[in-house]
């Protein structure tokens, strides 16, 4: 199979110390008037994997959502490979940026091969191109293209639409993916095993990954590095040995709810 290296162009500046995204003092309150997130910094490099927990209403996924903007900061910028957010055009911005929620969030009325290939088509992409990729994502994430192909998301196990979901997020191929709690759906075993494909994905693949999810277990084994949030603020980062071993009393707590890891 091909490598996917992404060959694609744009015309932001490059990234200070290979940072592809960049969160400088942002601050964001929900329509209602609460604040979300409160002064936030955060760098994340090119090629790793950070994994944003904490519990629900903690502003993970609005972390995320400001990234690719589904929203926009009230305050600070929000830097994607080196240029702000609100500086990109928001249908190139989103090419470069692929997105995976929990239950995939596939179109129902089409077949899997149209849903993997839905930014294909808006891209003008030619027939055999959008067959060929189509295919090779299906295969990617270990599902047969003959056998998947032609049917509909109903069809399929909640585990095998993640999986679609996940061949969707890439078919583009773009260098950031942000996945928003994409296995907190799935049965224990289903769980477990797109958690190995994804270990087996991320390392094949080399994409910055943004990964939300409030399980400290999942945390720990697919994150190259940790960032806590707690009431709209991010407590710190942390590779996955420096939070086991940390004296932060809101990192022991949460090691402590879930039983020690």
């Amino acid at each position: 199979m091909q490598s996917m290296t992404d060959n694609s162009s744009h015309d932001g500046e490059s990234s200070p110390a290979g940072n592809v995204v960049e969160f400088r003092r942002v601050s964001y309150r929900a329509p209602n008037g609460q604040k979300v997130l409160q002064d936030m910094d955060l760098a994340i490099q090119g090629g790793e994997t950070l994994v944003l927990l904490g519990r629900s209403g903690s502003g993970k996924t609005t972390s995320l959502k400001l990234i690719n903007r589904l929203l926009q900061q009230d305050a600070g910028e929000v830097l994607v490979e080196g240029k702000p957010t609100t500086q990109w055009d928001l249908i190139q911005l989103r090419r470069r940026v692929g997105y995976v929620i929990q239950e995939a969030g596939l179109f129902p009325h089409h077949t899997i091969s149209k849903n993997v290939g839905v930014v294909l088509r808006l891209e003008k992409r030619s027939r055999s191109e959008i067959r060929e990729r189509t295919d090779e994502m299906l295969r990617l994430v270990d599902l047969d293209p003959a056998q998947f192909g032609k049917r509909y998301p109903y069809q399929l196990s909640g585990g095998q639409r993640q999986r679609v979901g996940v061949a969707r997020a890439l078919a583009s191929d773009p260098p950031i993916l942000l996945m928003d709690e994409p296995f907190g759906a799935l049965d224990p075993l289903s769980r477990n095993e797109l958690q190995q494909q994804f270990l087996r994905l991320r390392d094949r693949l080399q994409k910055t990954i943004v990964l939300v999810t409030h399980d400290i277990r999942e945390a720990l084994l697919l994150g190259s590095r940790i960032g806590l949030m707690e009431s709209g603020t991010l407590i710190g980062s942390y590779t996955p040995e420096q939070f086991k071993v940390s004296d932060d009393p809101a990192v022991r707590a949460y090691i402590e709810a879930f039983g020690g890891c």
